[in-house]
């Protein structure tokens, strides 16, 4: 009975970005429980060297190169997911980028690259995607929110008002598709030890001083923390949640000022 909640098999799932980190942990995932995983890139060379990854993780994947931030593009490329493949049943908005620049010195088209691909995009794919769920009364639709979701940091205000925005797009995409058993929630990753973070988890860095005192679990994230998460909001064990953000950070929010080996707050 458990075994079968979990099976995805048969069921097509677009996990955007999914050539490396956090995104491919999620397409792994998916593909190990059933799911016929397709992912997207605008690299043609990264997409070769992650289909080579997957294959040799024993997952088979169909890539296709689009920008999430183009219209045109994105119809275009889910076009050939479902000639290929079959119709999107999961659709994981993990695409995005980071700039970290002060706001008094960050170039207006900076700001708005970071709202177009990290918020833009997912009204974009998600709305091209939902008319075939709705047919079907049947979907999921996981957005990529991050801890940003909820409060601000300095040199990221484009990255925070983007995932402050997919938060409540999450919200308002539940409001109009949950009556057609649609489940929208959405997975904001801690502090998630990748190839990205890797030049600040090493020796004494600041930053990873920071994480490892104020996380009560006392060590960063691992990419499959956020996939099986992801896998669980792909199943039909998460029928009966919608709306949500669920984050995946160790608790490093629910105690923001926790220091590992002390007992009062800072």
């Amino acid at each position: 009975m458990v075994k079968e909640l979990f099976d995805l098999t048969g069921k097509v799932a677009l996990i955007t970005g999914g050539t490396h980190g956090i995104g491919m942990a999620i397409a792994e995932a998916l593909g190990k429980s059933g799911a016929k995983v397709c992912i997207n890139g605008r690299s043609e060379e990264r997409l070769a060297k992650s289909n080579d990854d997957y294959e040799s993780r024993g997952i088979d994947v169909f890539t296709i190169k689009f920008d999430v931030t183009s219209e045109e593009e994105v119809d275009k490329g889910i076009g050939e997911i479902e000639r290929h493949v079959g119709p999107v049943d999961i659709l994981v908005n993990n695409a995005g980028i980071i700039k970290r620049i002060p706001i008094v010195d960050m170039p207006l088209n900076v700001f708005k690259e970071v709202i177009e691909t990290d918020l833009i995009s997912v009204f974009i794919v998600s709305k091209r995607v939902a008319p075939n769920m709705i047919k079907k009364r049947s979907g999921k639709i996981i957005n990529l929110c991050s801890m940003m979701s909820e409060y601000g940091r300095n040199t990221v205000s484009a990255y925070a008002s983007a995932k402050g925005g997919l938060k409540l797009l999450t919200a308002n995409m539940c409001c109009e598709w949950a009556k057609y058993n649609i489940q929208i929630n959405g997975i904001g990753p801690g502090y998630i030890a990748t190839e990205q973070t890797a030049p600040i988890r090493e020796g004494n860095h600041p930053f990873n001083d920071l994480v490892m005192t104020r996380t009560p679990a006392g060590r960063w994230g691992k990419p499959e923390d956020v996939g099986y998460t992801a896998l669980f909001l792909a199943s039909k064990a998460s029928n009966f949640i919608n709306g949500q953000v669920i984050y995946v950070d160790g608790g490093i929010l629910a105690n923001f000022g926790y220091v590992k080996g002390e007992n009062e707050i800072k």
